[in-house]
C-alpha cells in the first residue's frame, strides 16, 4: 500500500489492463470492500440520488455497490477487460454498463456523476479533461452534482511511489503468490509517469504497465469547471488521505444559461 495510507496509484490509471489475467487480480490487491468508497456512496444517500453515472468505474466494484443498494447505476469504462470483471459481480445485472468514455453514454438526466480513485487524474490534457466535463454535464439533470477526487500537487505524492513503500503480495486462486508494487518514472509539468509490476508465482511472469496521471491544482480544476458551466459548491478533505486530496462537488446550474443547459 502506498505511504500516503490509500490505494495503488496505479488504480484506474487508464484504458486498463495488459490482459484478463492482470484485470482478475486487480480486486484481490484492493481489497473486497474498498472502503475509500464508502464516502462516495454516503453522498449519494446525503444529497438523495435516485440515479447514478460511475465514470471510468472500472471492474465495477462502486456501480455495484450503489445498484445493490437500490440506485439506478450506468457504469461507462474504456476498459473490456475491467467491464468483463465488473459484469460477473452480485448486483451486476441491474447495472447498464457502457464500453466507452463520458462521450459514449446514452441519453440520461442522472442526478449524480462520480470520478472515484485515479480516474479524474487519468483524462489527461486540458483537451481531453473540458471534453469530459461537457459530456458529464450533458448527462446530469438541472441541480445535479458531480463529485471527483484530485491529489493535492503541492504533496509530492509520487516521491513514494517505490517498491519499498507499494510492495504487497495476495494469494490467488490458481496463480499462487502474486507480487504488487509501483515504481515513479518521471514527472514533467504536471503528468507523472509510473509502471505498475505485477509477478505471477505460477509461471515467474513479470508484467510492467507504463501509465501516467495528470495533477491539476484546486485553482485549476475550479477554472476547468466553471468553464464548462458548473458551479463548485463545495471542497472536501479525502477521508482516507487527509490533507492529500480534493474532493470537489460541482452542481449543473438550475436555470438554463448557455447552451449546454439545451437538450441533446
Amino acid at each position: 500500500m502506498p505511504a500516503d495510507g490509500a490505494r495503488n496509484p496505479a488504480d484506474d490509471a487508464g484504458d486498463s489492463y495488459v490482459d484478463a489475467r492482470c484485470a482478475a487480480v486487480y480486486d484481490i490487491f484492493e481489497g473486497p470492500e474498498r472502503d475509500d468508497l464508502d464516502v462516495y456512496a454516503a453522498m449519494v444517500e446525503e444529497f438523495g440520488a435516485a440515479s447514478v453515472v460511475d465514470v471510468g468505474c472500472g471492474t465495477g466494484t462502486f456501480a455495484t455497490m450503489l445498484a445493490g443498494r437500490g440506485v439506478e447505476v450506468v457504469g461507462v469504462d474504456p476498459s473490456a477487460l475491467a467491464l468483463d470483471v465488473a459484469q460477473s459481480k452480485p448486483h451486476a445485472g441491474k447495472v447498464t454498463w457502457v464500453h466507452g468514455i463520458a462521450a459514449d453514454l446514452p441519453p440520461l438526466q442522472a442526478d449524480m456523476a462520480f470520478m472515484t480513485a485515479n480516474v479524474a487524474q487519468a483524462i489527461l490534457g486540458d483537451e481531453a479533461w473540458a471534453e469530459t466535463l461537457t459530456a458529464i454535464r450533458r448527462k446530469l439533470s438541472p441541480g445535479g452534482l458531480l463529485v471527483f477526487e484530485s491529489r493535492d500537487p503541492e504533496r509530492q505524492a509520487w516521491r513514494e511511489w517505490t517498491k519499498e513503500y507499494t510492495y504487497s503480495t495476495a494469494e490467488v486462486g490458481g496463480e499462487g503468490t502474486v507480487e504488487s508494487w509501483v515504481e515513479f518514472e518521471d514527472s514533467h509539468g504536471g503528468f507523472v509517469d509510473f509502471v505498475g509490476m505485477l509477478v505471477f508465482e505460477r509461471d515467474g511472469r513479470r508484467v510492467e504497465q507504463r501509465s501516467r496521471l495528470q495533477f491539476r491544482d484546486r485553482a485549476e480544476l475550479t477554472k476547468s469547471l466553471e468553464d464548462t458551466g458548473f458551479v463548485v459548491i463545495e471542497i472536501r478533505d479525502a477521508p482516507d488521505r487527509p490533507g492529500r486530496e480534493f474532493v470537489f462537488i460541482a452542481r449543473v446550474p438550475l436555470q438554463a444559461g448557455t447552451d449546454l443547459d439545451q437538450p441533446r
